[in-house]
């Protein structure tokens, strides 16, 4: 529910809603948007996952784990071509492989018919990315880079949001509807952490912030995605936060998931096994069940 508040702030107001952002804006309770893409329905009772590797690091390893992703229930693969890394230095390992990546994450849904979500950071690899992307991902970076959301929800594509970790719900917002006044309806907000001070390890990266969850849904009817490997960086708290993520409501599932998590070009604290994959995606089935949703997995 909004707060009647006057003044400007980090709480969402009845002005916001009617003003700020009144096509993310739910227009009564059960105001709750429904679309598919690539064949999964978003916002309903199912939820699907995006699974993958941080960095598309070569072809063959994108498309071994966009079959075994596949093959545990993930409707997508997850994997940056181009990435925002954090340092402007490369090496032999730690790099983009930028237009090579596409044309590989193009190579695996060609051989496994999977749905591909990828990050777009510049406006000129739109066209490109767009040959193979069923989704675009703005990336938390890129969240209040307005011109890029703008050009990317003229094409017509999907577009992923990510919550910049130290933005409010309220600026989350403002950032679909820059996308939503273009006339691109398909948008889905994702959590993936914010910034605060940290009791629990101090080498732990953001606070996974699931309270986002149920307070999104009071005030918008965008589909709400959650990404735990960002948010935790330790691959041991990936799974309870991922099963803390449906049981919050959320709409879709993002995992970092690698044939050699060790040796992960990047991040290589966070992602998880083939193995720990599959097992999760049994224990969300479950969870989900206990919400009246479901992964789309058999459980014995």
């Amino acid at each position: 529910m909004a707060i009647e508040n006057k003044a400007p702030g980090k709480d969402v107001s009845s002005e916001d809603l009617e003003s700020k952002f009144p096509l993310a804006a739910k227009k009564s309770a059960d105001h709750f948007s429904t679309f598919e893409i690539a064949g999964a329905q978003f916002g309903g009772g199912h939820i699907p996952v995006f699974a993958g590797p941080n960095m598309v690091e070569s072809e063959e390893l994108i498309v071994e784990t966009a079959t075994a992703v596949k093959a545990s229930g993930a409707q997508f693969l997850r994997g940056g071509a181009f990435k925002p890394l954090s340092f402007p230095y490369r090496s032999a390992k730690y790099n983009e492989t930028r237009e090579d990546g596409i044309r590989w994450l193009g190579t695996a849904k060609k051989e496994t018919g999977i749905g591909i979500i990828t990050e777009i950071m510049e406006e000129r690899y739109l066209d490109l990315v767009c040959e193979v992307a069923d989704i675009l991902q703005i990336g938390s970076r890129n969240m209040q880079n307005y011109p890029l959301i703008t050009a990317a929800a003229k094409t017509g594509k999907p577009l992923m949001i990510k919550r910049h970790f130290g933005c409010s719900l309220r600026d989350w917002l403002g950032a679909a509807e820059y996308a939503m006044v273009e006339g691109n309806e398909k948008i889905i907000l994702c959590e993936r952490g914010v910034t605060a001070p940290h009791t629990h390890k101090d080498s732990s990266r953001f606070l996974l912030d699931l309270q986002v969850v149920p307070a999104a849904k009071e005030v918008t009817h965008l589909p709400i995605a959650v990404d735990p490997s960002h948010a935790t960086f330790w691959r041991s708290w990936v799974k309870p936060m991922a099963l803390a993520s449906v049981a919050s409501g959320a709409d879709a599932i993002m995992l970092e998931v690698h044939p050699d998590p060790e040796n992960s070009a990047v991040d290589p604290l966070q992602p998880i096994t083939f193995e720990a994959f599959e097992d999760l995606m049994v224990s969300m089935e479950g969870i989900a069940q206990v919400v009246d949703r479901t992964m789309g997995r058999t459980l014995s």
